[in-house]
């Protein structure tokens, strides 16, 4: 969960001032506000959240004890193959996200008939990764999507229109589910190398092989 601060500083004879934060992570801006109000040169604060609902630090402390057991800082990869011939499409995802002190990775990809393009199969991967989180419990809050498909990412982040019907089907579809979710997409393209794990789930995928599978791993593993 991302906030920003808003708080005044004030002391005996002194000018008071008014300060605005960037965006913190919730509990680092609780440990900020801790270590102002020791120095006792804090009069007010109060916190904002991606969805402009504001906070008081009593608010804001019970809040993040309620959610520590839910998925929190995900990040998503995704990627879909394309076979013209058959019209089949291969798609992978893999989520990683945090869960209270630990961290996980779900990985899953599917196999799918009557496509027409590629940008399609990449759509159709980008609303897997998005079901997928609704299965995990995730809302509420701003997830990372990397991939390399400049098309959806720039599509659904609206720095380019979609035209094509069918695209624009997958788009409110997604679109829907994402404002069901509460959830903000932070569109991040990556190269193919970087973003090989997914492409592999979906090669694997038109191959007829299944994959489904979360694990814990160490904090650092995420690619």
């Amino acid at each position: 969960m991302k906030v920003i601060m808003q708080w005044t500083y004030h002391a005996s004879k002194k000018p008071s001032a008014d300060f605005v934060s960037d965006w913190l992570d919730a509990g680092a801006a609780l440990v900020i506000t801790e270590d102002l109000e020791k120095a006792g040169r804090l009069k007010e604060v109060e916190f904002k959240d991606e969805f402009d609902t504001t906070w008081t630090k009593k608010e804001l402390k019970k809040l993040l004890t309620e959610v520590e057991e839910e998925p929190q800082d995900v990040t998503v990869f995704f990627d879909g193959g394309f076979q013209k011939g058959e019209k089949v499409a291969g798609i992978g995802v893999a989520i990683y996200f945090r869960q209270g002190k630990k961290f996980w990775r779900l990985r899953t990809n599917l196999k799918l008939e009557q496509f027409e393009s590629n940008n399609e199969a990449e759509y159709a991967a980008f609303h897997e990764a998005v079901r997928q989180m609704d299965e995990l419990g995730i809302h509420h809050q701003s997830c990372v999507f990397k991939g390399d498909s400049l098309v959806v990412l720039n599509q659904l982040s609206g720095e380019w229109p979609c035209m094509e019907e069918n695209l624009n089907k997958w788009l409110d579809r997604i679109e829907a589910k994402l404002d069901k979710l509460k959830m903000i997409p932070v569109c991040k393209p990556i190269s193919r190398k970087e973003n090989q794990e997914a492409d592999r789930l979906a090669t694997l995928a038109l191959q007829g092989k299944a994959i489904f599978s979360k694990m814990e791993i160490a904090e650092s593993k995420e690619p």
